[in-house]
């Protein structure tokens, strides 16, 4: 993994998050930290930011006679959560996310519960267009307080090279 800090002047160090493409290899599972409890205002305005006017996210009576007994928290907010909380061991030093697949819902999760995730290396493969970076596939799990697969799915990431993270970062 990169190293946490480097020298940038004298008495002075920039924090570093992040992997090349070097550093990952096929097989290896990262376990994301910190966890995120969800909350019902976490939901609530994420499904205000997002338009999405299923009540099942927001209106408790309706929810009530559903099969889960209360609102649920809104699917693409799981997925935007286990992405952000992936950031640091996975897409830090990315050029760009090239996209999503096998996109899995696989068990509701509610107003106070706690997502961890982890995330796969599935795949490592040099860029054909851009001998700076490579491309990194995994899969994301996520998983509620009670290690129950809640959601999964599989990402694409053009990541830079050691070496070449200042042409693709210039200036941070």
């Amino acid at each position: 993994m990169a190293k946490y800090a480097e020298k940038v002047g004298d008495n002075r160090y920039r924090e570093r998050f992040g992997r090349y493409f070097e550093d990952f290899e096929q097989g290896d599972i990262y376990e994301h930290r910190p966890n995120r409890t969800l909350t019902e205002t976490d939901n609530t305005w994420f499904t205000l930011l997002t338009m999405n006017t299923h009540p099942m996210h927001f209106d408790a009576e309706y929810a009530k006679h559903s099969e889960f007994g209360k609102c649920i928290i809104c699917s693409p907010l799981t997925v935007a959560v286990l992405v952000g909380m992936s950031v640091t061991d996975v897409s830090q030093k990315a050029i760009a996310n090239m996209g999503w697949t096998d996109i899995k819902m696989t068990h509701p999760l509610f107003a106070g519960d706690t997502l961890s995730g982890e995330s796969e290396v599935l795949n490592k493969r040099e860029s054909k267009s851009r001998p700076n970076a490579g491309l990194i596939t995994v899969k994301t799990r996520g998983f509620n307080q009670d290690k129950i697969l809640v959601c999964e799915f599989e990402r694409t990431i053009l990541v830079a090279k050691q070496g070449f993270e200042n042409e693709v970062m210039a200036g941070y």
